[in-house]
Parts: C-alpha cells; structure tokens; sequence
C-alpha cells in the first residue's frame, strides 16, 4: 500500500489552498468565487482519471486519437450530506479511422479496472454510467 500526503491551508472566507502530494497548488472554493469547490474536484477527478485512462488503452490500440473530452453530468442528494448519487460520463473521442469498438472497450476497462477514482465512487454507492461518439478528424 502506498501512502500520499497533501495538504489544505484555509485562506479567506471559504478559500482554501491545497497543494498535492506531486507538490501543484489547487486553488478550492466553496463559494467557487476563486476556484472549484470540494465537490467539483471530485467530478474533475473523475474525469481527468478515466480519460486518462481511455487516451492511454487507445493509443496503445493503435488508434489515431487527436483529442478526447469527457462531459460529466451528475446529480446530488437532497439532504446533507449532499453526496453525488448518479454520475454520468460521456466521452467525444476525435480522430480518423477510430473504432467504436475500441473506444468502447477502452471505457469499460476504465470503468471496470484502471479508474481508481470510478471505482472508489462506485464502490461508495455512486451509479456511475458512460457513453461515446465519435468524430472523425
């Protein structure tokens, strides 16, 4: 097991300072007035972890990928805690001669082995879900 240790210094009102374990400084906000607030970190999280994911399983696909961007939709409880209860993921993968297939592939092994941050989610009782398209160029 390997441990990370990083750090959040409060700066004004709901303004936090987090520097990461690689030792980047992330700007937090929970009036989101000078950064992403705790919660939007989390989704940002996700989606940097399985496109980072999907990028990598294509490539080495041999697949001609020129860019990938992941929309997350997601949807809190009501009640406080206010946790994320269904994440939607949808990736636009561009390039040429790219493969459905692969693309697909590409996102359950993500979802299902690789995305340490999905799984944590999923684990946690989040539904998260996926889909693509494809476009060429």
């Amino acid at each position: 097991m390997s441990e990370s240790k990083a750090s959040v210094t409060w700066q004004e009102n709901k303004a936090f300072m987090g520097i990461s374990p690689s030792g980047h400084n992330v700007q937090i906000d929970a009036d989101k007035e000078k950064g992403a607030s705790p919660m939007e970190l989390i989704l940002l999280g996700l989606g940097g972890c399985a496109s980072y994911d999907v990028v990598s399983i294509l490539q080495k696909s041999r697949q001609e990928v020129t860019d990938v961007r992941c929309e997350l939709t997601a949807q809190r409880a009501e009640t406080v805690p206010a946790v994320y209860t269904d994440i939607h993921m949808h990736f636009i993968v561009k390039g040429q001669d790219i493969k459905e297939s692969q693309v697909e592939r590409a996102i359950k092994l993500s979802a299902e082995k690789y995305c340490s941050a999905s799984r944590m989610l999923v684990q946690g009782g989040v539904n998260v879900t996926h889909d693509f398209e494809v476009i060429a160029g």
